[in-house]
């Protein structure tokens, strides 16, 4: 007689490499078939270790007594397999004796508040936060974000729980899942965190603009969301607070992203908001990333507020109120906006590497040595201020366009839907003038040029080495061509690559944080300045086989 199938065997699950899945300070893999050459990667199984292992590392940093159970937040934006991540989460989560919010519909913003927030009926502070999000990344993929109140979690802290999910994947069960699956059942509970996070941000702008119920009366502003989570915007922020928004799109959440990528840098999205301004004869635009921590704007005459642009626009708002504080930056930013910062407003720009944390933590680094900073921001639309926890919150920059004086900053501490409503307040003029006025003088290039060099992996040339290795061997013979060029002038102090100046304009050549790809930028006054720059560049990648140069090829012969 055959045994019975025993509950305590391992189930059928793939071997999978934890520590690929890690993204810098995030966790990205592949979540759903279909593309070719993708395989996925982030299955529930998987998901729910990541899960568990949060909950161990939670337990280990927070070590409450054995009366408190801790409770951890989880959100989702609008990607197709949100559902069944969520679930998987809940049971990791649940399965480590921990109890479980589900907030839905989400914003990575929001899910940090929820640690902070202090309100009982939707069961917070919380004590940890996951955000299943992939950014503005392809339909088929999707991640993870971690929070407590103290913040994100670091590059550390991921591989941590990586490294730890890996072991409890590797020890998984059928009992155990099905006991994950059973605590799960009794253990969580549901609640629309959005609703006060979304009132919250009210609150703060009426008050900001002097208890006036509704500042924006007769704005109009358009939202477009790419059909991510950040829809909620236009009916429960602007609206409440007097503006029209009428002409707002892809607001209803679409996983599949049908009209345009949800990605400020996009150059596609960018057009669609600033299409849609001018169709609306809008005041202002603001576009959001699929979770809604990055952000971008246009003004009523359809010019984008986004990269070098929005950082000048922070950096003069964050002066007013804190007079030579260091903005921090990534690596890319113009050399027009260092002009603009440090010559225009009487502040510092200190320019470090690529990469959102990055630039979060050397802003966080520098004020813990005395050197004050209240704004650490990315070319690519992520912002943090100091007051606001060092998050970097799309909604939150937005909503401090508005209501800029000289008022104190209340509540949660919104930095810029307030703009508007102020100079309106105090007789200013209409539309979105008063925000183009704050970057009046930035030094503008004529030409930007942003290519992408790849290393092929399976070239002889590396010779079994890393491409990491590679990468920094070409960046190397860069430096040391570009230290030989009389008419080339190394930056005097650069944390990423090789930055050098000549021809009126500027390069940078670094390695990719994760990718076997060296980016390029140029920036420079002409076509011609630039190809020059670029032929710079080109002399030092020819000597490297597995650097694919083609598109660079191409540009100084094209140009």
């Amino acid at each position: 007689m055959a045994a019975a199938p025993s509950t305590t065997a391992s189930p059928s699950i793939e071997k999978v490499d934890f520590l690929k899945l890690q993204n810098g300070s995030d966790i990205r893999g592949v979540a759903v078939a279909g593309v070719e050459g993708e395989p996925v990667n982030l299955t529930e199984p998987v998901t729910e270790a990541i899960a568990a292992a949060f909950a161990a590392w939670l337990l280990d940093k927070k070590k409450p007594d054995s009366s408190k159970r801790l409770r951890v937040s989880i959100g989702h934006d609008s990607r197709v397999s949100a559902q069944k991540l969520q679930d998987a989460v809940s049971r990791g989560i649940a399965g480590a004796g921990l109890d479980v919010v589900q907030y839905g519909l989400a914003s990575t913003p929001a899910m940090f508040n929820s640690t902070i927030t202090e309100d009982d009926k939707f069961s917070c502070p919380v004590d940890g936060s996951i955000m299943i999000t992939a950014s503005h990344l392809p339909y088929n993929r999707n991640g993870f974000k971690f929070f407590t109140n103290a913040g994100g979690l670091g590059k550390a802290d991921i591989k941590d729980i990586l490294e730890l999910a890996a072991n409890i994947y590797n020890n998984f069960t059928v009992e155990s899942m099905k006991d994950a699956e059973r605590k799960a059942a009794s253990s969580v509970k549901r609640v629309d965190y959005m609703d006060i996070y979304t009132s919250d941000l009210v609150a703060a702008v009426r008050k900001a603009a002097g208890n006036i119920e509704k500042p924006l009366d007769g704005f109009h502003i358009v939202v477009d969301a790419g059909n991510g989570a950040g829809g909620f915007f236009a009916a429960k922020v602007l609206e409440p607070l007097g503006a029209i928004t009428t002409g707002s799109q892809f607001l209803e959440p679409d996983g599949l992203f049908p009209n345009h990528i949800p990605n400020p840098e996009d150059k596609a999205a960018m057009k669609a908001i600033t299409q849609a301004v001018l169709d609306n004869k809008a005041d202002l635009g603001i576009i959001f990333d699929t979770d809604v921590d990055r952000s971008a704007a246009v003004d009523s005459t359809g010019r984008e507020l986004n990269r070098n642009r929005l950082i000048a626009l922070m950096s003069a708002i964050v002066l007013e109120d804190h007079p030579g504080t260091t903005i921090v930056t990534d690596s890319v930013t113009s050399d027009g906006l260092t002009a603009f910062i440090e010559g225009k407003l009487g502040g510092k720009h200190h320019r470090f590497k690529r990469g959102y944390r990055n630039v979060i933590d050397e802003a966080i680094r520098l004020n813990s040595i005395g050197e004050e900073s209240h704004l650490a921001i990315e070319t690519s639309g992520h912002g943090a201020l100091k007051e606001n926890h060092w998050l970097d919150d799309g909604a939150y920059l937005m909503v401090g366009f508005y209501c800029f004086c000289s008022c104190e900053v209340y509540l949660t501490n919104v930095k810029l839907l307030n703009k508007l409503a102020s100079a309106r307040a105090l007789g200013g003029s209409g539309g979105s003038k008063v925000l183009t006025e704050l970057v009046e003088g930035l030094e503008e290039p004529a030409v930007v040029v942003e290519l992408r060099l790849k290393i092929d992996q399976s070239h002889p040339d590396l010779k079994g080495g890393s491409f990491r290795e590679y990468g920094e061997a070409v960046l190397k013979h860069l430096d040391n061509i570009t230290e030989s060029n009389p008419k080339l002038q190394k930056a005097p102090v650069n944390y990423e690559g090789v930055r050098a100046s000549g021809y009126g304009g500027w390069f940078l050549l670094r390695l990719s944080l994760h990718d076997p790809v060296l980016p390029l930028n140029i920036e420079a006054p002409s076509d011609e300045d630039a190809v020059k720059l670029g032929l710079a560049v080109l002399a030092a990648a020819n000597e490297f086989p597995a650097l694919d140069t083609s598109a660079l090829d191409k540009y100084v012969r094209v140009s």
